[in-house]
């Protein structure tokens, strides 16, 4: 109780906490982002070799999750050491490459440790000691993977969305960040603006415009924060990625042709209505008049 109360007075205390956990869960994070859209893409093809009545590769069939087997170098197959893998630290020291082979190690994996620390200490920051600390902290951390593994694979893991969109109608009931019933009404309206948008666009043009995945995020965010703030997560997203996809275009370094994922900027969007939403709002209406 003692230490609750020290934390609850100690901002900067609390801020130092966020950013050594996000150090940590930012090193996991590197994990789910390169080890779940394999897992998934295995259980798709014991999925159809199960319907086909195939044998399955022999690797396919080995135990594959996000705790075995343990990290290796994919050069010489070193196995990853503990202090090898402490956040960050490690990759300096290594000067980012591999003990034994030399390989170089991707900047990716310091980099998304970095970026879940700062993250972690604007909400800390932002939310100070509450409830709603503990909340957007767990849902940071959910999104960064969700950015990443879109960004790469232009996947948006059920095993990421779906819990959360249930954890945030969950939270509602203790009124965290909005009430059970803006939750439920988020959560439809998320779902179904996305999914409208995508009858539409492929009525139209015969087309995908976008995947199913999405529509879960932006309900998820509904959940979380109530259908108040559908209008301008959608909004933002769509402003941000039109301007990164023209410019892509405009730069050549993006065919036309080829999808860019809307995920990332939803993502980003819900992150930033959760931090400032009502800012952004109240501003918006007072310019308005």
């Amino acid at each position: 109780m003692e230490i609750m109360e020290f934390l609850a007075g100690s901002p900067l205390l609390l801020i130092i906490i966020s950013v050594l956990l996000g150090l940590i869960i930012g090193s996991f994070i590197n994990v789910v982002i390169y080890r779940l859209p394999k897992m998934m893409m295995r259980d798709w093809r014991l999925q159809c070799h199960e319907l086909q009545g195939t044998a399955p590769a022999e690797d396919d069939l080995k135990p594959y999750n996000l705790n075995t087997p343990r990290s290796r170098c994919p050069g010489c197959n070193h196995a990853i050491s503990a202090w090898e893998n402490i956040p960050v630290i490690s990759y300096l020291f290594l000067r980012g490459r591999c003990k034994e082979c030399g390989q170089s190690i991707s900047i990716r994996y310091p980099l998304i440790e970095t970026l879940t620390a700062l993250l972690s200490a604007l909400v800390a920051w932002h939310f100070g000691f509450s409830w709603q600390t503990a909340a957007a902290l767990l849902l940071t951390w959910a999104l960064i993977p969700l950015v990443f593994i879109d960004l790469e694979h232009q996947l948006l893991p059920d095993d990421i969305t779906l819990p959360l969109l249930w954890l945030g109608l969950g939270l509602s009931l203790f009124g965290i960040f909005t009430d059970p019933g803006s939750a439920i009404v988020g959560a439809m309206a998320g779902y179904l603006s996305l999914w409208s948008v995508y009858i539409l666009f492929k009525l139209a043009t015969g087309k995908e415009g976008m995947g199913y995945g999405d529509f879960k995020l932006l309900a998820l965010f509904g959940a979380w924060l109530g259908w108040q703030t559908i209008p301008l997560i959608i909004i933002l997203s769509s402003l941000v990625g039109s301007i990164v996809g023209i410019t892509l275009i405009i730069l050549r370094r993006h065919q036309r042709e080829i999808p860019i994922p809307f995920g990332p900027y939803l993502a980003a969007a819900g992150w930033i209505a959760l931090m400032w939403g009502d800012s952004i709002t109240n501003a918006y209406l007072n310019w308005i008049g």
